[in-house]
């Protein structure tokens, strides 16, 4: 099977796209892709090879199979070029690409852990144990590209109008608190503020 960079190349190289891969660096995001003259998308990609040690990662079998896990400095890079940054991952196993925009990163519930490691002496290296079912799932690399478009294009909304809690994840349930804000309570907080 082609690597998934290596597909990813391929499919901006077909849509005569023009692009940068930085795929053999370890501080910038794989890809950057100029969508139009004002806006270019950056992202990381990544795919799931194999199945997870249920026992190592704490996951149960209905689990496992919606599971990802990325490095912790991965999500920070990702952070990093925010606002037109994400994250792509190739599922080798069922099949599907999956979408995570950075908003998406940042505000999904996830599980964070250290994972020892041993180079010259013991450390600790950060990982997320993150849902499939909280990204988007795509079919084809156009449909994620056309999710880069549909992100940008909407950005507005997603980063200031927006003002329920963005999202609907998978094992979220976002409830109601407080009382009732009525606009007399916004005169008297500007009021107050200004």
């Amino acid at each position: 099977m082609q690597s998934f960079e290596q597909e990813i190349k391929a499919f901006l190289k077909a849509q005569n796209l023009e692009f940068k891969d930085n795929s053999d660096s370890f501080k910038r995001l794989d890809f950057s892709v100029k969508l139009d003259e004002q806006w270019s998308f950056r992202f990381d990609a990544k795919e799931k090879r194999q199945r997870y040690n249920l026992q190592n990662w704490q996951l149960t079998s209905e689990q496992e199979p919606f599971a990802f896990i990325i490095d912790d400095l991965a999500a920070r890079k990702i952070l990093a070029y925010a606002p037109y940054s994400g994250m792509v991952i190739r599922d080798n196993l069922l099949g599907g690409y999956y979408f995570y925009s950075v908003l998406d990163l940042f505000l999904m519930p996830k599980t964070r852990v250290n994972r020892p490691i041993e180079k010259n002496l013991k450390a600790m290296k950060g990982k997320w144990v993150i849902d499939f079912r909280n990204g988007q799932k795509c079919g084809s690399m156009a449909a994620v590209l056309s999710l880069f478009r549909q992100y940008i294009t909407k950005r507005e909304d997603f980063f200031i109008n927006i003002l329920e809690c963005f999202g609907d994840y998978h094992g979220e349930d976002i409830g109601e608190r407080g009382e009732v804000r009525r606009a007399e309570y916004w005169d008297t907080d500007v009021k107050a503020t200004r």
